[in-house]
């Protein structure tokens, strides 16, 4: 990723969840256990490279997190394995004000 990179927009959340996204909470068992966005798949972090088959990578995908951090990493590895439409919702509670109103 290029500096210009850090700039590039993409698209918004709510773009993404008009198209039928997916939404990928990469953090752990434990954590998702205690709230997550309604039909959100857990696939925590540290499992994520091995989870890489389970989804399309055609797919829209919104990963999420408890603060952003571990999603925005998340993104990262799907996009370098080809994922072509990936954005990070941040945590799982804004990404749930999005998706269930």
């Amino acid at each position: 990723m290029g500096l210009l990179d850090l700039f590039k927009k993409g698209p918004s959340l709510a773009e993404m969840v008009a198209k039928k996204a997916i939404v990928v909470d990469v953090r752990t068992k434990k954590e998702f256990a205690s709230g997550a966005v309604p039909g959100s798949k857990n696939i925590p972090m540290d499992q994520l490279h091995i989870a890489l088959s389970d989804l399309d990578k055609d797919q829209a995908i919104i990963v999420c997190c408890a603060s952003g951090i571990r999603s925005g990493m998340a993104k990262r590895i799907l996009k370098t394995s080809g994922f072509t439409e990936v954005v990070n919702g941040g945590s799982w509670s804004q990404v749930a004000k999005h998706t269930h109103p």
